[in-house]
């Protein structure tokens, strides 16, 4: 979670998707943004119904693709969800897609809303995010451009001849010239050159009102409302289907961000981001990178390879057997930019990632330090006990270096000397075991030690160092309110209450090292009590020694299978029946 959190902090304001991952990296749900910081945030904050707690609960990591509009984010989205079937999401894992607007090419090409591309069959126009929008958008052609509405062709007149929506082909000759001013016209319409059409349903609307005709009137204001709606067109979708990567970079503080928009039948289908220091001239590192791109991939290359305007073309030639594209204008130069704002934006949130970590961890401990008046506490000692009304009582130390935990030194310790329940006393042994074994063996002495608990443990620990091993190691308490929760940090020869805001970077990072301490002290507990209760359980009957209770536990694996067994099922692996009837007595009582 603090590596999601500190994402979190850096997300861009900006449309797009995002890719929720599991611990095995794999994506389980694929969602879209209009503000992709405030979307991402909310999955951790607030409540959610069931499904969204069991998705929240899995991810341990995400990724982003900023776009450049809420409507690309959502064909993005689509186009995602196809590629990985992550299975949160539901609604549109199956293969509906959106719709497009197809002229088809046919001796009488006819006007049709569809959902499947087959370039040789006609000439695609979207697709479309509003399917209603497309489906009016249609109608309102089919009133201008009158082409065939048919699936095959009659032997007569039908409806849209007589409502003047189709120029009759069954019955009539219909020129080739007279189809090319149609397509022509709805070419136009479709690809955003809507002011004439526009402008003449306005005049019409005009019209029908001053007529006093309000109905039409209200038609036509629709009809341009539907058009207005369509023509919002989702520019990561190209209208040929090249296969083509789209490389972007970005250079800062000695980094460098390459971002790779992959584009396949039209469609954005995936992106791709890796930063490095820059070793090197930065077209060099940038060719460099794309030729081990392809060299690393196992599936064929794209037909086009596009790059930034500006850049050694020759260069890039000499690395790759594909066309390598420079675009001037238009919609793939807009993807060649998406790509270079993506690169831009992960190194940018790789920085402040690094400027927030330094806050939380070195930043912290310096300020921590400053606080208590002592030198930077570089390694800080945390100790904590666990037991149940004494019994099995064990004690725990973890460390933090500059503000991280260091797991490979955390420690635990059985307490061995001390009778029921006695914090102060299990707390000076791990004290006295720790530090003894650090001189003994010349390790790193902490620069401050922290308890959990108040003046009564510090004075226990203090006692140890002190009187007993003669360090002088600054010792602090960390005392919790009646939730359980950190509430203040006691220092000094008196041990009193340290004023500290509780915003701040270092009472963040005491409640970091409280909790973790907590965590690890129950965790060990827990373990050391389920071993323990099982031994003793069998401890107790009459005629089971150590060699039959391995022979017991290894053959059933636990207390539970052996309570699910009868004598029989004992005596097949030579427990004799009077203790096999006294295991099952005392298990199951």
């Amino acid at each position: 979670m603090e590596d999601i959190k500190l994402k979190l902090s850096v997300l861009p304001s900006e449309p797009g998707c995002y890719l929720m991952k599991d611990r095995h990296g794999i994506v389980i749900y694929v969602g879209k943004a209009k503000n992709l910081r405030n979307r991402v945030k909310s999955y951790f904050s607030g409540a959610h119904d069931e499904k969204t707690m069991r998705l929240v609960a899995e991810i341990t990591d995400f990724d982003f693709i900023v776009t450049n509009s809420e409507v690309e984010s959502l064909l993005l989205e689509l186009n995602l969800i196809k590629k990985h079937y992550p299975r949160y999401n539901i609604l549109l894992k199956d293969d509906k897609s959106y719709p497009f607007i197809k002229i088809t090419k046919e001796e009488h090409p006819r006007l049709i809303v569809t959902r499947t591309v087959k370039p040789k069959t006609g000439t695609y126009f979207g697709p479309y995010p509003n399917a209603y929008s497309a489906h009016e958008t249609k109608k309102l052609l089919d009133r201008i451009y009158p082409l065939r509405k048919c699936n095959t062709m009659p032997d007569k007149l039908c409806l849209y001849y007589h409502i003047g929506q189709c120029l009759g082909p069954c019955v009539y000759d219909v020129t080739q010239a007279q189809y090319k001013e149609m397509i022509d016209g709805i070419t136009r319409f479709l690809n955003g050159d809507t002011k004439q059409i526009v402008g003449e349903l306005k005049e019409k609307m005009q019209k029908a009102s001053e007529d006093l005709e309000f109905e039409k009137a209200k038609e036509y204001r629709d009809l341009i409302g539907h058009v207005d709606a369509t023509m919002n067109k989702q520019k990561m979708m190209s209208k040929d289907m090249t296969a083509r990567d789209c490389f972007g970079f970005s250079v800062s503080k000695g980094w460098m961000a390459i971002s790779v928009l992959l584009v396949r039948n039209g469609n954005l289908i995936e992106k791709k981001a890796e930063m490095f220091p820059v070793q090197d001239e930065i077209q060099e590192e940038f060719y460099r990178y794309i030729a081990q791109f392809y060299d690393l991939k196992s599936n064929l290359l794209p037909k086009e390879v596009h790059i930034t305007e500006g850049l050694d073309r020759e260069i890039i030639d000499e690395y790759l057997p594909v066309d390598v594209v420079q675009p001037k204008r238009g919609q793939k130069k807009e993807m060649v930019e998406l790509a270079n704002k993506n690169a831009e934006i992960a190194l940018k949130n790789k920085f402040e990632i690094i400027e927030k970590d330094e806050a939380r961890t070195i930043g912290a401990i310096e300020s921590l330090g400053g606080i208590l008046n002592i030198e930077t506490p570089i390694r800080i000692e945390a100790f904590d006990n666990s037991n149940i009304q004494g019994v099995d009582p064990v004690s725990v130390m973890v460390s933090f270096i500059d503000g991280k935990p260091s797991k490979k030194d955390y420690r635990k310790y059985k307490i061995r000397t001390v009778d029921g329940p006695d914090d102060y006393a299990s707390m000076a042994e791990a004290a006295r075991r720790r530090y003894t074994r650090v001189l003994k063996e010349h390790l790193p002495l902490p620069d401050l030690i922290i308890v959990d608990g108040g003046i009564g443990h510090m004075n226990t620990v203090k006692s140890v160092l002190m009187d007993e091993l003669s360090l002088d190691i600054p010792v602090a308490g960390l005392a919790k309110n009646e939730k359980h929760k950190t509430a203040e940090l006691l220092y000094g020869d008196a041990a009193e209450i340290v004023p500290m805001k509780k915003n701040s970077q270092e009472f963040y990072l005491l409640q970091r090292i409280q909790d973790e301490v907590h965590r690890f002290a129950i965790s060990f507990h827990r373990n050391t009590r389920s071993k323990t209760s099982v031994t003793s359980v069998l401890d107790d009957i009459k005629g089971v020694g150590p060699r039959r209770k391995q022979k017991l536990l290894s053959h059933f694996g636990s207390i539970k299978r052996m309570k699910e067994k009868d004598v029989g099922s004992f005596t097949d692996i030579g427990i004799p029946a009077p203790i096999a009837e006294r295991i099952l007595e005392k298990i199951k009582s």
